[in-house]
């Protein structure tokens, strides 16, 4: 991973030597050019953070050169610097995106001293964005089961390098937890985690998502839109749901991963990035390589790295581990301490959970807002897991837990129909399910479909 890259572009071959020694000092790597032709060369090459520059400098001036990185690069922070300088210049500038305005002569300490200023609000920006976009996913990783320690063995393995990875396992597996932990294991723990559903995205929008795009790029793009790609520069980008992403990006993205570079949709220059990638299906790409669905160069691209994480039902002494873990979160939200009580620990452990953790979790979630005390007996359980027909135990069951079944049950029998009628075609079984396909496919995901 490489240090803080700074550019100085100044005409003066003194000031200029001595800017660059001292910024140095502090271990940036700081890269200089003598004009703004030169500066904006570099920038179409490299990823700065911060650029450093002179207004008045022959060729490109810092105004025009300002303007250019504004619009290659707006993740890149401008210094503006100047000996002839004046108060409307120096609103000019910080009005068209300038970071700080600096005039000459400049003590050198209070210069550094504003770069690390900015440079500490890009690391807040890069947190804020991590929080946005890693939401509750950044959970621990529980289990003490031979296949998960396998799990926790390899991520300490390759969150130091920055191979791509593929985590594939069943729905509700937890593949986004195993992906925010490998981010935050690694060199690039304080840069960026940006997270992209590829399955909540319509086919017409993903390649902006991803990429970006310039004004005027189609109806609606009333200003450039920095992608996924770019936000994530320095950082990890974890594309979820790889498995669902349509063929025509396949190519963009494969490009991208071998080239490193991006460009913007309606743009014609190639934006550099320094992105590591993870991935993540319950689909077997294997699979989807044989039936045409999947690039068969992009799914070993991807896979430099594989981890499959296993299904609850192949580690069933972790059940309990886990269920004491979310009942102590789910207590702590309420203000109570809940427990299983044997005979409920016992039929937690005994069932198969085809929904895996996901299923768990909200099942306990359930039960803690529906049990009428804090120690959770065997009756507080939903039926499939007590070996009870409903029938039979009616008068014990809350109405209120009897109609969530039955309506969940309805909606899951009607999206299964709408999906087989489609042809397992997501767009348009949202259509006749009258409902968006980002909707349809959270409901498919609750459900673990």
């Amino acid at each position: 991973m490489t240090s803080t890259k700074i550019l100085v572009a100044e005409d003066e071959e003194i000031m200029r030597i001595t800017v660059v020694d001292h910024l140095r000092v502090y271990g940036w790597q700081v890269d200089e050019a003598e004009n703004g032709n030169k500066a904006l060369e570099l920038i179409g090459q490299n990823n700065y953070q911060l650029l450093l520059s002179d207004i008045r400098m022959p060729g490109l001036d810092g105004e025009a050169l300002l303007a250019e990185v504004k619009k290659l690069s707006p993740r890149t922070e401008v210094v503006m610097m100047t000996a002839h300088g004046s108060t409307d210049t120096a609103v000019n500038c910080l009005k068209n995106g300038a970071a700080d305005y600096i005039q000459k002569p400049f003590d050198l300490d209070d210069l550094s001293f504003r770069i690390k200023r900015i440079l500490e609000m890009q690391a807040i920006k890069a947190r804020c964005v991590s929080l946005e976009h890693c939401g509750g996913q950044r959970r621990p990783l529980i289990g003490n089961s031979a296949p998960m320690q396998k799990v926790l063995n390899l991520i300490s393995q390759v969150a130091g390098s920055d191979s791509s990875v593929l985590i594939q396992g069943e729905s509700g597996t937890g593949k986004e937890i195993v992906a925010a932990a490998i981010h935050f294991e690694s060199r690039r723990a304080d840069k960026p985690y940006v997270r992209v559903n590829c399955a909540a995205i319509p086919d017409g929008l993903m390649e902006s998502e991803f990429f970006g795009h310039e004004k005027g790029a189609f109806t609606g793009a009333d200003k450039t839109s920095v992608g996924k790609f770019e936000l994530a520069d320095q950082g990890t980008i974890l594309l979820d749901e790889i498995g669902d992403m349509p063929l025509d990006l396949q190519v963009k993205l494969l490009r991208v991963l071998q080239e490193k570079e991006i460009e913007r949709v309606g743009g014609k220059q190639q934006i550099p990035i320094n992105v590591r990638v993870l991935c993540s299906t319950a689909k077997n790409l294997a699979e989807e390589v044989k039936k045409g669905n999947f690039r068969q160069d992009l799914f070993y691209r991807l896979q430099v790295i594989p981890i499959e994480l296993p299904a609850l039902r192949d580690r069933p002494g972790d059940i309990s581990l886990l269920a004491d873990f979310f009942l102590q979160e789910f207590g702590q939200e309420r203000g109570m301490m809940f427990k299983l009580s044997p005979e409920a620990r016992q039929a937690l452990e005994n069932h198969s959970f085809p929904g895996n953790v996901r299923e768990l979790r909200n099942l306990l979630e359930r039960v803690s807002v529906l049990a009428p005390a804090p120690l959770i007996q065997l009756w507080d359980l939903p039926f499939e897991l007590r070996g009870t027909q409903p029938e039979a135990a009616s008068s014990e069951v809350p109405i209120a837990e009897t109609l969530a079944d039955a309506v969940a049950d309805a909606e899951k029998k009607c999206i299964l129909q709408a999906l087989k009628k489609a042809g397992d075609n997501k767009t348009e079984a949202a259509a006749i399910l009258g409902i968006s396909r980002k909707n349809l496919w959270e409901k498919m995901k609750n459900y673990n479909l």
